[in-house]
């Protein structure tokens, strides 16, 4: 195990004010985080390279831990992988105390188990991120601290990110307009014959040359709804649709934007105003302090009375670190959480990506997801380009 201890802590890379009062709030006097975005917020945007993409080691997972105290953010810890050493050195983090374990889960929940055990003042109520912890750490952290209340701490971790710094606002803006352009990039070249794996894989590299780093891509393809890449060849005249997430300093660009391979009939283009008028619509109430309701009231004014209400749908949610996160503004059973925050109003600086779905019978996928920034006076919108149909030249 090694150990690290800086003679001064460095200033927390987040509001530790808000985040007491949101622990307070929820009676929670030392918080574990485990999840990896939460890790990364914690740590100021800190993601151990080693394990970015898998963080499997066949008998067990890599688990950093954040452990944050109440009040006293002087005694934060983090606990990592021992290979994590060469980052300390390079000055990446930034609380007081780093320790590092063996590569399991249960030797950094064993270190947790410890540490809080050493923290000044009482400890009765230990948040966790359930939905995150393994069952092995879980059951090690309820045994080590039997005389703790063990809680579930998602919700405050939510409200904490839910509201977005400048910095953050600036990442995700750079996200989204990177996104966006790689599209378009990829739409010039696409061409009959070629199959949607190689859009995809064209998609990748070309946001890879962007400094994104690619998450994924939903692609269609002519009439055909499958939205997986595949050996589906492009034909002449075909529609295709490409929905990607590329995360840029961790914060993701969300969006979805529509080619076709030679020109856009009369009906093509009003169906794709269509969805258009229904995104600049759900935009209209979007400020600080109206509610996630008004955004859906909105778009339903143009989804209510349109002939083609059967196949449209429309959806909101926030997004940040992650494509899905606070404000949760639907609970729409396919989206696999609760929308708790429908009624509660929006704050400026909560991101929220909106998004107009039509699955033509006849004409096929067509869909426009947008990225919107909540202000006092309104909202600001990013990477609000390309929005029409994109002609291969």
């Amino acid at each position: 195990m090694h150990k690290a201890r800086f003679p001064e802590a460095k200033q927390a890379p987040f509001d530790t004010a808000r985040l007491d009062a949101l622990l307070e709030h929820e009676g929670i006097d030392v918080l574990v985080a485990t999840s990896k975005h939460n890790v990364e917020y914690l740590l100021g945007g800190y993601r151990f390279f080693f394990f970015d993409y898998t963080d499997a080691l066949g008998v067990s997972r890599y688990l950093p831990v954040v452990i944050y105290q109440k009040g006293r953010p002087d005694n934060t810890a983090y606990i990592g992988h021992f290979m994590e050493s060469y980052e300390e050195e390079l000055g990446k983090l930034w609380p007081r105390v780093f320790q590092t374990t063996s590569a399991n889960s249960t030797g950094a929940i064993q270190e947790a188990v410890e540490y809080i055990k050493n923290l000044p003042g009482p400890t009765r109520k230990v948040g966790v991120e359930g939905s995150f912890l393994p069952w092995d750490g879980a059951k090690l952290l309820q045994e080590g601290l039997g005389n703790c209340q063990i809680i579930d701490a998602h919700f405050p971790l939510e409200r904490l990110r839910a509201r977005k710094t400048s910095a953050e606002l600036t990442y995700l803006r750079e996200a989204s307009e990177r996104v966006v352009n790689s599209m378009l990039e990829v739409f010039a070249g696409c061409a009959p014959g070629q199959t949607k794996n190689e859009i995809v894989d064209r998609l990748r590299q070309a946001e890879t040359a962007r400094d994104l780093s690619f998450e994924y891509c939903l692609i269609t393809a002519g009439k055909n709804f499958n939205r997986a890449p595949s050996d589906q060849r492009l034909e002449a005249g075909d529609i295709v649709s490409l929905d990607s997430g590329g995360r840029y300093r961790g914060y993701i660009g969300d969006l979805c934007r529509m080619g076709i391979l030679g020109e856009p009939d009369a009906e093509l283009i009003d169906l794709l105003g269509l969805i258009e008028e229904i995104q600049q619509r759900a935009r209209q109430p979007i400020r600080s302090g109206v509610t996630g309701t008004e955004i859906f009231a909105a778009a339903d004014e143009l989804l209510g009375v349109s002939p083609h209400q059967a196949y449209l749908s429309f959806t909101a949610h926030g997004m940040g670190l992650i494509s899905h996160e606070a404000p949760r503004l639907t609970g729409k059973h396919s989206e696999g959480y609760e929308g708790y925050d429908a009624d509660r109003p929006l704050e400026a600086g909560m991101v929220i990506s909106i998004e107009t779905t039509m699955t033509h019978p006849r004409r096929g996928f067509i869909k426009l997801e947008d990225t919107i920034a909540v202000i006092d006076e309104g909202y600001l919108s990013f990477g609000d380009h390309g929005r029409g149909w994109n002609r291969v030249r």
